[in-house]
């Protein structure tokens, strides 16, 4: 087999190199992971995911489109015989990958809109084509075939531009890239794609555009060992140019996931609906069908705002962040359903943020009483040790906040766990968004909140209550 080298630029890789004499993290997990979380990953709470890529040409399936195809998918072939000439292959669609209307400052505009406050756009999926122009991906990049643009430049500089955080997602592995199947062929004892295309991809995209986010996917097929994960992680962690910012997640070979990393993907659309020691990323995508573009999209097929509210309040009781996901059309403009979600995320967000930003877990997550609620708090100092640990005796709680997802039909909302927090002090409650009080009172080990008259309340889709000190 012919397989053509693409040298990593700066960096050694090898355990018996210079660079090892003076790391802080060792390449192994147990030492990796007693590094922090940065701060501002755990206060950001929410992040906008975007699948995008030569995909979005067929729009149709999901983005697995080429490994279904080859698969034998009947739908996909009965499409292809029906829309496209005998002979047209995948490779085929990236010329018509345009992106002729791909604005990056309307889509950050739209991401400010959101609330949201970080990005992670797909550099390169499973097909191995990239967003950017990689120095290993000749021919089958953005930036030299289809829209003739650098992708991950161009968005990059946008979303930093307006305050927000950027990050890249990359597929560990490519589903026909040669060297990487003959890597599979032999057992993974060999490590040609490792070290010739994935590495050196991987070092272009931290020191190019110094992501502050890397989420790592397509690790299933091997071990850890294979992709070399610990190494590169240590490289991240001591010398890249990131290396104080950068968070990465828990996909990185056989057995790693809800194991190891900054923090925990664990399954798709991950939300564990309980309190987790170690911090966690609920990646759910608004078209429940495929995290791609589909022409064939209905509106049925979408999350209605208020299951992405539910999403948001569960998760971030729950210690975790979460990432939305939409998918750009093949033109590069982002479809109106998705903006419509996420202007009223950011809506919602302008009056009840208070509750989702900088918030910890906090000493109950879902009201034992009224499974409708998820709790929230305010507190100082932060735990840097333990960024989702509950509450601890001596910290300051400047808030309590329970955000309800459902409007009593009598506009008496009643809680349960609440009760003991109250009975320490005086406390005043407010409906976050409307002026003054609500008025409150304790019967029989049960808070009887009376809320205000429902069309005067400004939120639309789920209510904050906040607890403080009178």
């Amino acid at each position: 087999m012919n397989i053509s080298y693409c040298l990593i630029r700066g960096d050694v890789t090898v355990h018996n190199s210079p660079y090892y004499k003076s790391i802080k993290f060792s390449p192994d997990w147990k030492d990796l992971d007693t590094r922090q979380l940065p701060r501002w990953y755990d206060e950001a709470k929410l992040g906008i995911f975007l699948h995008w890529g030569v995909y979005s040409v067929p729009g149709f399936s999901s983005e697995w489109f080429w490994n279904n195809w080859k698969g034998g998918d009947k739908n996909i072939e009965k499409f292809m015989t029906q829309h496209y000439s005998p002979g047209f292959t995948y490779q085929d669609f990236a010329p018509m990958f345009k992106a002729e209307f791909f604005d990056s400052s309307k889509w950050t505009e739209l991401f400010l809109k959101s609330g949201a406050r970080y990005v992670v756009l797909t550099s390169k999926h499973h097909d191995g084509y990239t967003l950017f122009p990689s120095e290993c991906s000749f021919s089958w990049n953005s930036y030299e075939v289809g829209p003739k643009l650098d992708i991950v430049g161009q968005l990059s500089k946008a979303v930093r531009e307006v305050g927000l955080k950027f990050g890249v997602y990359h597929s560990l592995y490519e589903w026909y890239n040669p060297i990487y199947v003959e890597d599979k062929k032999n057992n993974f004892s060999t490590h040609y794609y490792a070290d010739t295309k994935l590495w050196p991809d991987l070092k272009q995209l931290i020191n190019d555009y110094k992501p502050s986010v890397l989420w790592s996917d397509g690790d299933w097929e091997a071990y850890d060992t294979y992709w070399k994960s610990t190494d590169f992680i240590a490289w991240l962690y001591n010398e890249s140019p990131v290396k104080d910012e950068i968070v990465v997640n828990d996909r990185w070979g056989i057995g790693i996931p809800c194991k190891h990393g900054d923090f925990y993907n664990c399954v798709d659309r991950y939300n564990p609906g309980e309190l987790q020691k170690h911090k966690w990323e609920n990646a759910f995508t608004i078209d429940k069908k495929s995290w791609g573009f589909r022409k064939t999209m209905s509106l049925n097929d979408t999350m209605t705002t208020r299951e992405i509210l539910y999403q948001v309040a569960s998760t971030v009781s729950c210690g975790g962040n979460v990432l939305i996901n939409i998918g750009p059309t093949q033109e590069g403009t982002i479809a109106p359903i998705f903006e419509e979600r996420l202007i009223d995320l950011g809506n919602w967000l302008k009056i009840n943020g208070e509750a989702i930003y900088s918030t910890s877990p906090w000493l109950y997550q879902k009201d034992s009483l009224n499974s409708d609620v998820w709790y929230t708090c305010a507190k100082t100092p932060y735990n840097s040790q333990h960024p989702t640990a509950k509450p601890r005796v001596d910290d300051d709680i400047s808030g309590i906040f329970a955000i309800f997802l459902s409007w009593p039909s009598s506009s008496l909302l009643q809680l349960k766990d609440v009760v003991s927090h109250l009975q320490t002090g005086i406390y005043k409650i407010e409906l976050l968004g409307n002026k003054g009080v609500v008025n409150w009172k304790i019967e029989s080990g049960v808070v009887n909140i009376e809320l205000p008259d429902k069309a005067a309340v400004v939120s639309e889709y789920a209510w904050v209550l906040k607890i403080s000190i009178n």
